[in-house]
């Protein structure tokens, strides 16, 4: 067993480059016992005097040799180590191989994030975040009855692939052209108009490997994702909402096209249980991520699932709750933060968070009909903590910018945990503020 351990290709590399060298020494060694045999009985040509440098003193025709030997060593293994390695490097990159295995190593040791919600918010969060860690799950909605995803749910009797698409893409190694790709809509063709590529590509995998949970790991492998997308749950849900004016509204497409004030949510199976994975990734994690995304139609639904919510509260980790940076319409009209976090719980009960992400750039005016989250703290209960920040994407002030999002969060985290000095400089780079209100 100990020489297995030994043998064990994830230990550190000098030690191999030691045993490297030490087998040339070795080799070199024989092939010297050789020729001095050679040498001793054998006449060579008067050519070989010249091509072995015999003309020069011992010394000197030895440090040539050992310098011009150790010169071809290097060489190849650094041409050797740019071929091995250019396979890990994106196309259009020009990382060095320093570089990559740097951020290999450093990506392997970051800590267990798992991130809860759905739509273009939790993509959003990952293709952040997967700059810090490797140790990522996106836990994903399975509610989405609408577009694409529904047609599929519904003919095909298959879990929604549209938010699992977004999160293999967000998490992609390739992820600019993978998402171009998944994202691709076809706008013609029988049977074909409305979908995506990327949903189809799932539910082809499904029927290759022959469940969803397969089809889902096989196309993270596949694309290189940094981290695994699971569900929430594999029951075929469907979110109930009760309106304000006692209307009961099924669909998570007929709530948000209803316009009506929410009062609460629910699942269709009530029992709906938790996939153990999920489960299993948030008693694990060291930071669990709630949003961003639509409150009621990305977040919310998760919390729903009675196995999620529990494997929540019993964590240890550090619990965020992010909020949107502007109100969605049909959905949070008005709503402030406070609103969010009040309705957050009154559906899913009170203690998931110990924080609140709050963005604080207000700088430039929300399109007609949109709204900025207004912190209201005086109304937020006191073991909420508010982390307020500049984590609004200047090119589309109704989305997070996921680089300064993912800073704002990690920083959060290790100053909060107290392990900041382990970290190397370079890893927190200086593109967003935080402060604690």
């Amino acid at each position: 067993m100990n020489a297995l351990k030994w043998l064990y290709p994830g230990m550190h590399i000098k030690r191999w480059l030691v045993l490297l060298m030490l087998g040339i020494v070795i080799v070199s060694l024989g092939f010297a016992y050789v020729l001095r045999e050679a040498y001793i009985y054998y006449t060579f040509p008067d050519f070989v005097y010249y091509a072995t440098l015999q003309f020069l003193p011992r010394p000197l025709r030895g440090a040539l040799f050992v310098a011009g030997g150790a010169g071809m060593i290097v060489l190849a293994l650094i041409r050797l180590n740019w071929s091995l390695i250019s396979a890990f490097i994106p196309p259009g990159h020009d990382n060095n191989i320093v570089d990559v295995i740097y951020q290999h190593r450093h990506l392997r040791r970051g800590p267990k994030v798992v991130a809860l919600g759905g739509g273009t918010g939790l993509s959003t969060l990952l293709r952040g975040l997967k700059d810090y860690t490797g140790n990522l799950t996106a836990i994903v909605t399975v509610a989405d009855d609408g577009g694409s995803s529904g047609r599929l749910r519904r003919e095909l009797g298959i879990l929604p692939p549209g938010d699992i698409r977004n999160c293999i893409a967000a998490l992609a190694d390739v992820e600019p052209l993978m998402t171009k790709l998944f994202q691709y809509r076809f706008n013609g063709g029988t049977g074909l108009d409305g979908h995506s590529f990327g949903n189809l590509f799932i539910v082809a995998m499904s029927g290759v490997t022959g469940n969803i949970e397969s089809a889902i790991r096989e196309s993270s492998r596949v694309l290189a994702v940094r981290g695994q997308v699971l569900p929430s749950t594999l029951d075929n849900v469907t979110l109930v909402a009760m309106m304000d004016d006692e209307a009961v509204i099924a669909g998570e497409s007929s709530i948000t096209e209803s316009h009506k004030s929410i009062r609460s949510m629910y699942l269709e199976p009530r029992d709906a249980q938790a996939y153990p994975e999920a489960i299993r990734a948030i008693l694990e994690a060291d930071l669990i991520i709630l949003g961003p995304g639509s409150l009621f139609t990305s977040v919310l639904p998760n919390l729903l699932v009675d196995g999620i919510q529990k494997a929540v509260r019993s964590s240890k980790a550090m619990k965020m709750y992010v909020c949107n940076v502007a109100t969605q319409k049909g959905e949070t009209d008005g709503f402030s933060v406070a609103d969010h976090v009040a309705s957050l719980e009154r559906n899913a009960g009170p203690g998931l968070y110990d924080y609140v992400v709050v963005n604080n750039n207000f700088s430039a005016l929300l399109p007609e009909g949109y709204a900025s989250q207004v912190v209201s703290a005086e109304v937020l209960p006191e073991r909420v903590k508010i982390i307020m920040a500049d984590v609004v994407d200047e090119d589309n002030r109704l989305r997070h910018d996921p680089k300064k999002l993912a800073h704002t969060l990690m920083r959060v985290y290790y100053e909060r945990a107290q392990i900041r000095q382990h970290v190397e400089p370079d890893v927190l780079p200086n593109t967003a503020t935080a402060a604690e209100n």
